[in-house]
């Protein structure tokens, strides 16, 4: 995407808001501090990020409370979603934010230009959402494997619409099963039947998870079912072009009720800030490294320098040879670096 070029008036402008905007928040900073100094807040709790607002942030205790609406202490920056926080409340029911928990962990993804930003932080899993329909391919469920192993949070697979599958399984079954065998937990749901998703309650219990995958795969559907009390709107599906439309807009912390007591509770963050997820981020050694098959063999090369093409005495080329890699998995690992040499990102 190209970039707008501005006037010299429209970037006076923009500059003049940005700077009314980082005045006045200034003085709200200043007045908390003051706050804070004559004991206006009341005792250090423990929180969390339900929802990030700029300066504001809505925090609980634990998903599914009703949040407080805090400002951000002076000097603190780059909380987001899911962060764990020491809080103070005041009189009027408002609290301030006073400082940041440790980090589990931080889900980014670039901006505009191309820099890198946290969108939520403390995920147990990232649950990579694909259907019968449209029909998944290998080398995209490749891809969304990468970008989830380069955030060192565990990637589960989850198939949606099962009902449409044939009786025996089909070949995405056994595509599955493939993952499996590499170790990446599967889950089979279907909105079709009322215990389709029991198995997904299952994996979502007791952790913090993110949805992500392609437009029309039902991450809108699924999320609307396991959060019956929220209001999120799903994306029409065009009946010719499968593909859906993301409608929320800020990411958010939500409790997930579980259907039975036999279930734990668990948590949803959700955004398309955070569906939307690809490699544009990533270099060739990232996505060597996101194959996790490849690790006992990378560093075993002949020549330092290997690219696993036709280098003689390559490690990974024999592997292949030798059955200890898929060759499907060889070629989609090789159609994405070769992709990154195209878009200039090597």
């Amino acid at each position: 995407m190209s970039k707008r070029n501005l006037s010299r008036q429209q970037r006076w402008r923009i500059e003049k808001i940005q700077a009314e905007r980082a005045k006045r928040a200034e003085k709200r900073q200043g007045d908390d501090d003051d706050k804070l100094a004559a004991g206006e807040y009341g005792a250090e709790r423990d929180g969390r990020v339900i929802a990030h607002f700029g300066r504001t942030l809505d925090v609980a205790e634990h998903a599914g409370e009703t949040p407080v609406r805090c400002h951000l202490r002076a000097n603190l920056e780059g909380l987001v979603t899911g962060d764990r926080v020491i809080w103070r409340q005041g009189e009027d029911g408002s609290g301030v934010v006073v400082a940041r928990g440790q980090r589990d962990n931080v889900l980014e993804r670039p901006d505009m230009r191309g820099l890198l930003r946290p969108v939520a932080a403390n995920i147990d899993q990232i649950l990579i959402v694909f259907a019968v329909e449209p029909e998944p391919h290998a080398g995209l469920i490749d891809r969304y494997l990468v970008a989830a192993e380069s955030t060192g949070i565990q990637p589960v697979l989850v198939l949606n619409k099962t009902d449409l599958l044939p009786d025996e399984g089909g070949e995405l079954r056994d595509l599955l099963a493939r993952y499996e065998g590499l170790g990446y937990p599967v889950v089979a749901t279907t909105t079709a039947s009322d215990d389709g998703l029991r198995a997904l309650y299952t994996q979502l219990a007791g952790r913090t998870s993110v949805f992500v995958g392609q437009s029309g795969v039902g991450k809108s559907s699924l999320i609307d079912l396991l959060l019956p009390d929220e209001s999120l709107r799903i994306g029409d599906l065009s009946v010719d072009s499968r593909k859906g439309r993301h409608t929320t807009t800020t990411a958010q912390l939500y409790r997930l009720p579980p259907p039975s007591t036999e279930i734990e509770a668990g948590e949803l963050i959700d955004s398309p800030g955070i569906r939307e997820f690809g490699l544009t981020h990533l270099d060739e050694q990232s996505v060597t490294d996101g194959f996790i098959e490849f690790r006992p063999f990378l560093g075993r090369c002949r020549f330092r320098d290997c690219r696993h093409r036709q280098e003689p005495g390559c490690a990974l080329l024999e592997a292949v040879d030798q059955g200890q890699v898929h060759p499907q998995r060889f070629a989609s690992y090789r159609r994405i670096v070769d992709s990154l040499d195209n878009d200039g990102t090597r």
